[in-house]
């Protein structure tokens, strides 16, 4: 029951941010917070990661659904799992669902973080939470997983 509240205030924190966004951010754009470095940047995609596979909802919406599934199936009948990997998975889950969240409701997921350093792509909680989820996922597999 604790994984489901903890995904629940995740999903929360990440559909009041969006809402922030549209009803603050959408008329203006961007905003810049440190110049030529970090904006505030309203985007709508309808793709993937940096925008890739525009326009495939449903593939997104299914991918979804299966990882929450399974990833709740997961981290409730393996006892052996630890704390490290029980926060990838709620991590993923808590991403996927606030993004899915978006799609089914907007028809698009609303992006917001503009790093201008390196590269030009626009992201948001949800995502920092699935990709933050996956590396520590990945972490715990090398180090933990029985490999028998």
């Amino acid at each position: 029951m604790i994984y489901e509240i903890i995904i629940v205030i995740l999903i929360a924190i990440d559909q009041i941010i969006k809402f922030g966004v549209l009803e603050f951010l959408k008329e203006k754009q961007s905003i810049s917070i440190i110049p030529n470095i970090f904006h505030l940047t309203y985007v709508e995609n309808r793709g993937a990661a940096f925008g890739m596979f525009q326009n495939s909802q449903i593939i997104f919406v299914l991918i979804a659904i299966i990882a929450t599934i399974v990833g709740l199936y997961w981290i409730h009948k393996n006892d052996n799992i630890n704390k490290i990997g029980k926060s990838a998975v709620i991590m993923i889950i808590s991403g996927a669902i606030g993004n899915l969240t978006d799609r089914v409701r907007l028809g698009f997921v609303v992006d917001y973080f503009d790093f201008r350093i390196i590269w030009q792509y626009v992201f948001n909680f949800a995502d920092i939470l699935v990709v933050c989820g996956t590396i520590l996922l990945c972490f715990y597999i090398l180090k933990y997983a029985d490999t028998k």
